[in-house]
């Protein structure tokens, strides 16, 4: 599933050829992904001009005056701009028709979604969908350190990592960056959240803010379906420490890196490495 650095590599992708169109129609191949399509998308995008397209979490939003298109790529999807008289092919569910420049050519925002567990939903404006409410704060944000951390982890007895991806404590640090984050501060995955000490989630904080400034400067992290909007893959895959190397000499210390599942998601960490 795509991560918060691939899903931001996506806005950022995306953000100079749809910010300031205007959407003059939206296609629907079918009525719902993972969930039913709203009427408003169909009904209330059309005509208007995109103003911005902002990331919340793993979620896009392309911002009219009239509401917000809410997507997300689950594990499969992919949003391209397109020339319009570029052929449908299989599984492309939604095309959002965008008008051309004085001159430029008309072009097409194209959602993808073999899989079908993404989504595209309606947020009308000055209101915040139910699926953003009670989520924490951005990692690469001011709200977010090690003390937020510390603080929302007290008298918890969960593993740490799973900790780490609930997303109402911070957003966006899925299975990859939180197992690339604990080893490069040398924390075990299975270590309760309510016995990190203060000083190690600092730690901990910086290297999730390292972590993911770097992969979204890397272009994001190409596993399974991820591709970036211009077609490229991202390139951070190729300096993963810990996720995906179970058995692999340990990056710091060369000894077996161990794998296990936590939260029914596979974990590798450095049993040395980290304590």
């Amino acid at each position: 599933m795509p991560e918060l650095p691939e899903v931001e590599t996506t806005r950022a992708g995306l953000a100079p050829h749809v910010e300031g169109r205007r959407v003059r129609e939206v296609v629907l191949r079918r009525a719902d992904l993972r969930w039913p399509i709203p009427a408003e998308v169909a009904t209330l995008l059309p005509g208007q001009r995109i103003v911005a397209v902002r990331r919340r979490a793993k979620y896009l939003l392309l911002d009219t005056a009239a509401g917000s298109a809410l997507l997300h790529l689950g594990m499969s999807g992919s949003l391209r701009v397109l020339p319009a008289t570029t052929p449908v092919r299989d599984h492309d569910h939604v095309d959002f028709a965008l008008e051309g420049g004085r001159t430029g050519p008309k072009r097409v925002l194209r959602f993808n979604d073999p899989r079908r567990f993404g989504c595209l939903l309606w947020q009308p404006p000055g209101e915040i969908h139910a699926l953003l409410q009670g989520l924490g704060p951005e990692p690469l944000s001011d709200d977010f350190d090690g003390d937020h951390l510390f603080a929302r982890s007290r008298g918890r007895s969960a593993p740490v990592k799973a900790f780490l991806m609930d997303q109402r404590i911070v957003v966006g640090v899925g299975n990859i960056y939180a197992a690339e984050a604990l080893h490069a501060a040398g924390i075990s995955p299975l270590r309760a959240a309510g016995r990190v000490s203060r000083e190690r989630y600092r730690v901990l904080a910086g290297e999730i803010r390292r972590i993911l400034d770097h992969a979204i400067r890397r272009g994001g992290t190409t596993l399974r379906d991820f591709l970036a909007p211009d077609g490229a893959p991202g390139y951070f895959e190729q300096e993963l420490s810990a996720y995906g190397r179970g058995g692999e000499p340990c990056p710091r210390c060369g000894r077996p890196l161990r794998q296990a599942a936590i939260g029914q998601r596979t974990t590798v960490w450095c049993g040395h490495c980290q304590r």
